[in-house]
C-alpha cells in the first residue's frame, strides 16, 4: 500500500524530490534510502513488465548536472547490481539519449536522474523502457513497491559497465543533419553557418562540440556550456524570459545566423533567428509545424491547451494541417498523438508550448536536440533560397499582449476544489452573453470574446501536478486582457477555495 511518505515523490509521470540542502523550508527527502527503495521498487516493476528475472535485465543509468546527480547515480547502480541487473553507466546525459539507450544498446529499461528545470536542489527520477517513458499509474506502482519493500532478492552478481554513449548518440544526430542536408560537402554540411547554443550548465553543451563543430558550424558566442548543477547563469528553461534573453544576445553579439537553447536535461529545446528574435512557445510550435507537416500533408498537429488562435489558423489555413488542442503535460499530448495514429488519423507532431516537442518519425521521444537539429536542418535548406526560418512563420499572427495568473488553490482537496470551480465557470459561461466557450476545448474552461470584450480568450484550468488554477489570457488588441480579466472579477467572487 502506497504510504503518505512515498506518496509525495510522485510528479506526474515522474518522481522528484528534494536532494539536497540549502533553501530553507525544504528537508531533504530523496534520501540514499528513499533512493534505493524507489529503484528496488522500478526493478520488481520493470521484472513484472518483461517477465525477466532481475539477472535477466540490463538498464542503463544517467543523470543531468545537478549537484545530487552524481550521489544518486551510485546508489541507483549499486542497488540494480545488488539484485544481479547487468548495469551500463552512462554519466552525464540527456534524458532523451537515455532512452535512446534501449534502442541502440538493447536495454530492458533506463533510469534518468533529473529534476528539469527546477532549482539546483531537486532532482528525480524519470524512467524509460523501449515503448517509451511510463504513465503515472506505473510511477505509482513503483511507489507502492517502493512502500512495501516489494523487491527482487539481493544476489550481489550483477555488473556495472561505463559506456560514452553521448558521443554515439552526438553521432546520430550528425548523420542526420548530413543526410538531411545533403550538401556538397557532405560531411561539413554546417560549413558557414554561425550557430550559438546556450546550454545553461546544463548537459545539452554537447550539442556545440560533438555536433555543430564536427559539421563545420562555428559556435564561437556560445554560452554555458560546461555542467554546473548550480545553475549559476540562469534557470536552463527555454520558457524564462531571462534564459530567452542571454540567448538572444549571444546571437546578435556573435553575429550568428542562429541561436540555440536547451533545457537542463536537453528533453526541451528554442531557438532565436540571426536577428536575435526568440522562436519558442507559439512561435516554436508553429516552426516545428512546418517541418512536420512536410511529407504529411493533412496531418494533424496535437498541442496543449494554452496554444493561441492565430496559431490554429496557421497551422489549418497556412500550413493545411489540422489543429488538435489537448491537455497541459507533455505525456497527455504525446499519448494523444500516439493514439490518433493508432486510430489512423496522420499525426507527426505532439508539442506543447513549454518546448516539448516528440515527432513521429522519432519514437515521439520529447528531444529538444532533435527538434533543434531538424530546424538547423530546415535552416540550411531555406539558405540556398537567400531565406531563414523566420519566414516560414512570417504568416503567423500574435497576440497583442499575453498573460498568466496562477491561483492558488487553498482547499486540502486541491483537485475537487479546481474541479467545482471549472464546472461553476462553465455554467458561469453559458449564461452571459458574449462569452464564446471553445467548441474543442479538452481542459478547463476556454473562451472567447469579440472586439468590444477584450479581443481575445481566456482558459482557466487546473494544474497538472500542483495546487494552483493557472489562469492565461491572450488579446489581439492592447489592454484587452484587463478587460477579459474585468469580465472575470464578478465570478471570481462567488467562487470559494482560491486565493483570489
Amino acid at each position: 500500500m502506497l504510504n503518505d511518505f512515498y506518496k509525495q515523490f510522485k510528479s506526474g509521470t515522474d518522481i522528484r524530490g528534494v536532494a539536497s540542502e540549502g533553501v530553507e523550508g525544504e528537508a531533504l527527502n530523496m534520501t540514499n534510502e528513499a533512493v534505493a527503495d524507489m529503484t528496488g521498487g522500478f526493478c520488481r516493476w520493470l521484472m513484472d513488465k518483461t517477465g525477466k528475472t532481475a539477472s535477466e535485465l540490463t538498464v542503463s543509468v544517467g543523470r543531468d548536472s545537478r549537484i545530487s546527480g552524481e550521489r544518486i547515480a551510485d546508489v541507483v547502480t549499486k542497488t540494480l547490481s545488488s539484485f544481479g541487473v547487468k548495469v551500463i553507466l552512462c554519466n552525464l546525459a540527456s534524458t532523451p539519449s537515455m532512452f535512446m539507450t534501449t534502442v541502440d544498446l538493447g536495454c530492458d529499461g533506463a533510469v534518468q536522474i533529473t529534476a528539469s528545470h527546477h532549482p539546483f536542489n531537486r532532482n528525480g527520477l524519470k524512467f524509460f523502457t523501449r515503448l517509451g517513458g511510463l504513465e503515472g499509474s506505473d510511477i505509482t506502482a513503483i511507489l507502492t513497491n517502493a512502500s512495501d519493500k516489494n523487491f527482487p532478492a539481493i544476489t550481489e552478481n550483477g555488473t556495472i559497465e561505463e559506456v560514452d554513449y553521448m558521443t554515439q548518440y552526438a553521432e546520430h544526430l550528425c548523420d542526420i543533419i548530413k543526410k538531411g542536408v545533403n550538401a556538397e560537402n557532405y560531411d561539413k554540411p554546417l560549413e558557414g553557418f554561425k550557430i550559438c547554443v546556450d546550454a545553461g550548465n546544463g548537459v545539452g553543451g554537447f550539442y556545440a562540440d560533438k555536433v555543430l563543430a564536427r559539421l563545420g558550424a562555428d559556435t564561437n558566442g556560445s554560452r554555458y556550456l560546461d555542467p554546473d548543477g548550480m545553475f549559476p547563469n540562469h534557470v536552463p528553461n527555454p520558457e524564462s524570459p531571462v534564459a530567452m534573453k542571454a540567448i538572444s544576445e549571444a546571437v546578435v553579439e556573435a553575429q550568428a545566423d542562429l541561436g540555440v537553447i536547451f533545457d537542463t536535461d536537453v528533453d526541451r529545446g528554442a531557438v532565436v533567428d540571426d536577428k536575435g528574435n526568440e522562436i519558442n512557445r507559439n512561435r516554436l510550435v508553429a516552426l516545428a509545424s512546418a517541418i512536420a507537416l512536410e511529407g504529411c500533408e493533412g496531418g494533424t498537429i496535437v498541442t496543449d491547451s494554452i496554444t493561441s488562435d492565430g496559431l490554429r489558423e496557421f497551422i489549418e489555413d497556412t500550413l493545411g494541417g489540422k489543429h488538435y488542442r489537448y491537455r497541459r503535460g507533455y505525456k497527455n499530448v504525446i499519448d494523444k498523438a500516439v493514439e490518433l495514429n493508432k486510430e489512423g488519423i496522420p499525426c507527426p507532431l505532439a508539442i506543447e508550448t513549454s518546448g516539448h516537442a516528440a515527432m513521429k518519425e522519432n519514437y515521439f521521444l520529447d528531444d529538444g536536440a532533435y527538434l533543434c537539429t531538424k530546424i538547423i536542418i530546415k535552416a540550411a535548406q531555406l539558405r540556398k533560397e537567400g531565406k531563414t526560418i523566420s519566414d516560414l512563420i512570417s504568416t503567423l499572427k500574435e497576440a497583442k499582449e499575453e498573460k498568466e495568473i496562477r491561483i492558488k488553490i487553498l482547499e486540502e482537496d486541491f483537485r475537487a476544489c479546481g474541479e467545482r470551480v471549472i464546472s461553476e465557470l462553465l455554467k458561469y459561461a453559458e449564461a452571459n452573453e458574449g462569452w464564446a466557450i471553445a467548441p474543442d476545448n479538452r481542459e478547463g474552461v476556454r473562451v472567447s470574446f469579440g472586439k468590444e470584450n477584450g479581443d481575445g480568450w481566456f482558459l482557466l484550468r487546473l494544474s497538472v501536478h500542483d495546487p494552483i488554477m493557472p489562469l492565461n489570457i491572450e488579446s489581439n488588441s492592447e489592454g484587452g486582457c484587463e478587460i477579459i480579466l474585468s469580465h472575470l472579477e464578478n465570478f471570481f467572487k462567488t467562487t470559494k477555495g482560491l486565493d483570489i
